[in-house]
């Protein structure tokens, strides 16, 4: 008797598909479609995607640099505020939890099932990034959990001439991360002092320059031969804070002035974010206002 719970192969034998070889150089580099520098790739943000959450959120960054269909993907979903269990000690603040997760197959390796040292370590990011922004003291002894799943990872499908810079391909996430965060919370109608927005700056250096170094906002590594330092920062705009602050770089400790412009790039960079985030939740306000108006006309 044929077991139902088993997904049997194919019966013959069969060959895997075989696509055209790409050469990786900088040739199929030069292709490529280069944007300014204080220019950010673009942005698609769309909220209540997940109707059996309290909130959820999905971003999408594509822009001309990007090879192909690579680029970022993000899903979050907010849940919460709900009450504890019993046994937990009071506490008079809001308890958050955040989690990042990468998808099997959003990288060009394919990422396990259990969670590894660095998408813990984008968790802790996200959590120090939101825990300044949500007003905590309005639901004591309750938790939000924030589930952040990364469907395609900030890289090219090709692999260009210039060296992979993993810590850069961090930071972009984490600022979708905060920024589609952001969207949820709001989309899940908890208070908040104000719309924090991730974004990310970088000093690079290429072979067009003659080595001299320039200020990058929204970096993609495609598009540079060389990184020397990258900066992300979770901004809010309203009340002119940074909520925190990721730095990575090769450059000299002594250099504050470097240290400072790069902050500041990144900030800006935040606050390109922030506009979209705040246009895609005037456009939910106002689907949502034309569907209760037209619901109200139905029940007359």
């Amino acid at each position: 008797m044929a077991d139902r719970r088993r997904i049997n192969g194919p019966v013959g034998v069969t060959s895997p598909p075989v696509y055209a070889n790409h050469t990786p150089g900088k040739a199929q580099k030069d292709t490529v479609q280069q944007r300014p520098d204080n220019t950010l790739r673009q942005i698609f943000l769309k909220t209540g995607i997940t109707p059996s959450a309290s909130g959820s959120a999905y971003l999408e960054v594509t822009g001309p640099s990007t090879n192909g269909p690579s680029g970022l993907k993000l899903n979050c979903t907010v849940h919460g505020p709900r009450s504890l269990a019993k046994s937990t000690p009071f506490t008079p603040y809001t308890t958050l939890t955040t989690h990042v997760k990468y998808a099997p197959f959003a990288t060009r390796q394919r990422r396990g099932y259990l969670r590894d040292s660095s998408e813990k370590d984008l968790g802790v990011h996200l959590e120090t990034a939101l825990r300044g922004v949500i007003i905590a003291d309005r639901w004591p002894k309750s938790g939000v959990d924030i589930i952040v799943t990364v469907l395609e990872g900030d890289q090219p499908r090709e692999v260009f001439k210039g060296t992979p810079d993993e810590g850069i391909d961090a930071m972009n996430v984490l600022s979708g991360c905060i920024t589609v965060a952001s969207a949820a919370i709001a989309d899940a109608g908890i208070d908040c002092v104000d719309m924090v927005a991730g974004g990310v700056a970088a000093l690079v250096a290429s072979e067009e320059d003659k080595g001299e170094p320039r200020f990058v906002l929204d970096p993609a590594p495609s598009e540079h031969d060389k990184i020397l330092a990258g900066c992300c920062v979770a901004y809010l705009p309203s009340r002119d804070e940074i909520t925190n602050l990721w730095y990575k770089g090769q450059t000299s400790g002594n250099d504050t002035l470097l240290y400072t412009q790069l902050v500041e790039k990144a900030v800006q960079a935040s606050r390109g974010a922030n506009k979209v985030l705040v246009d895609t939740l005037k456009e939910g306000v106002t689907e949502a206002g034309k569907q209760s108006k037209g619901s109200m006309e139905v029940d007359r």
